[in-house]
């Protein structure tokens, strides 16, 4: 069988729920709630299973901060016996536009900590990444505070919609591969 994992990148603690730098978490949150499952705590976050099509994908949250994902990745990739090619990251990107979907099979950690270190701890750039563009609406010196902050009203009204389809995008990564799903999905 056929093991995945997911993971979505965000930082834990009520105060950043519903923060543009948690969109990975929300993402997985989303699909867990679509699809009637729930996460459970466990050594370096929060995990849950699910099966499609003879396939397992397992979701996780990273408990370590953002800044420090990798070592959660790094550890749940060794413990389930996930070849790096079935590693999916999703994150926030302050390069794109707001909304815009993007899959890429490597890269660099384009400035954001959380990949920054997942890099670092893999030894490697070529795993595939899933951003999610939060746009980069913000007065010089100010990104932190940009990030880390809630959705503006506008950006709710749009989030039920992209969210909707990054769940499709999961599940094609995992039923067709990144090729196909790159096709599909990338600028929409």
């Amino acid at each position: 069988m056929k093991k995945f994992l997911i993971v979505g990148l965000g930082n834990i603690g009520e105060k950043y729920e519903n923060t543009r730098h948690n969109i990975g978490f929300k993402i997985l949150d989303y699909y867990s709630a679509s699809n009637d499952f729930g996460f459970k705590t466990d050594k370096l976050g929060d995990l849950a299973y699910h099966k499609i099509k003879g396939r397992t994908l397992i979701f996780l949250k990273p408990s370590t901060y953002m800044n420090l994902s990798g070592k959660a990745i790094k550890y749940w990739m060794a413990k389930e016996k996930i070849p790096l090619e079935n590693l999916l990251v999703i994150t926030d990107d302050l390069n794109l536009p707001f909304g815009t979907l993007r899959l890429k099979a490597k890269g660099s950690d384009g400035g954001h900590n959380g990949l920054k270190d997942t890099q670092d701890k893999l030894q490697t750039a070529k795993y595939s990444r899933f951003r999610f563009g939060i746009s980069n609406d913000f007065s010089k010196g100010r990104q932190v505070d940009y990030v880390l902050a809630n959705w503006t009203d506008e950006e709710n009204n749009q989030l039920k919609e992209r969210l909707e389809l990054s769940t499709k995008i999961i599940d094609s990564f995992v039923l067709s591969g990144l090729k196909i799903t790159m096709n599909n999905y990338n600028g929409k």
